[in-house]
């Protein structure tokens, strides 16, 4: 029993994470039709402008994440005006421009990182870093329960942006149709400007609570943007709700096979690309899409 709570609760926290790295990508590829490829660099960075904030500014990294959000939404912004336009405008499906184009802004992001901050290994620290706390009989690292609480806070504002406010029903408008919300007098570059800088700063933010998880290089990122791909595969590309959905379940299986089978941990990325495959020729447009078509036959 004292094992399922531990799994459990592991699932749970790991699925926070995984659903701030992947919100990004599911808000830029649903406003933009764009796979942004330049979200490992995103990450990267974000984790070192938090150990910078920390190291230099002595700012604890959970409130530099109040510093980090703002920051890459402006870079974001910035980025969509200079390269973003032209990609927006390749049509319905991404466009392999857009992909060589985010994949060079990886290598610049990686590259400049490297010049700034060397290629050593880095890590953040704190006075409770190392410290844990019980829940339900289980011991859980402090870090990983604020990344979990800051996870939390960040689907709680993309859900009540999207769904409360005029700026979110702008951005559903040009998600289901970018020309019909153009007659009905959407700005839908600005408001891709705004997908893309809100993109930005998640992937920051989540490079930030990496930061307290574990050591990083400019290298950073590769496998947990394809974790996100997985994700947003999983929980539809257009969906913030099944965006921690999908994150749940890959969190859940990745913690049951490292707890009940043989698997070694080192192999957890391949349930990822597994599970993706699976996803992908199963029920292309996600666990939402498959409950719907299920529901429909119950009904039937």
């Amino acid at each position: 029993m004292q094992q399922l709570v531990s799994v459990t609760l592991s699932a749970l926290l790991a699925a926070g994470l995984y659903a701030t790295m992947a919100y990004g990508l599911a808000v830029i590829y649903g406003v933009m039709r764009i796979i942004n490829l330049a979200h490992a660099g995103f990450m990267m960075l974000g984790a070192y402008v938090t150990f910078t904030l920390f190291s230099r500014f002595s700012l604890d990294p959970f409130i530099g994440l109040v510093v980090v959000g703002p920051l890459f939404f402006f870079f974001g912004v910035v980025l969509y005006r200079a390269v973003g336009k032209s990609m927006a405008r390749s049509g319905a499906t991404p466009s392999i421009e857009s992909l060589l184009l985010l994949f060079g802004v990886w290598l610049v992001l990686q590259n400049l990182a490297y010049v700034i901050w060397t290629g050593d290994t880095q890590s953040i620290l704190t006075s409770y870093t190392m410290k844990s706390i019980e829940i339900f009989g289980v011991h859980v690292g402090v870090p990983s329960v604020f990344v979990f609480l800051a996870s939390a806070a960040s689907l709680i504002f993309l859900n009540v942006l999207l769904k409360r406010t005029y700026l979110g029903k702008a951005i559903r408008a040009v998600t289901q149709n970018r020309d019909a919300a153009l007659l009905s007098g959407v700005d839908a570059d600005r408001i891709s400007a705004t997908a893309f800088g809100l993109g930005t700063a998640f992937a920051g933010i989540a490079g930030g609570m990496l930061s307290t998880l574990m050591a990083f290089t400019p290298d950073f990122g590769r496998s947990f943007l394809l974790k996100a791909f997985c994700i947003i595969v999983l929980g539809g590309m257009e969906s913030v709700t099944g965006v921690a959905l999908g994150a749940l379940v890959l969190a859940v299986l990745e913690n049951v096979l490292g707890a009940y089978t043989p698997v070694p941990t080192s192999l957890q990325d391949a349930v990822s690309f597994a599970l993706l495959f699976v996803a992908l020729v199963a029920f292309p447009q996600g666990l939402p899409a498959l409950f719907a078509r299920f529901e429909r036959k119950a009904i039937r």
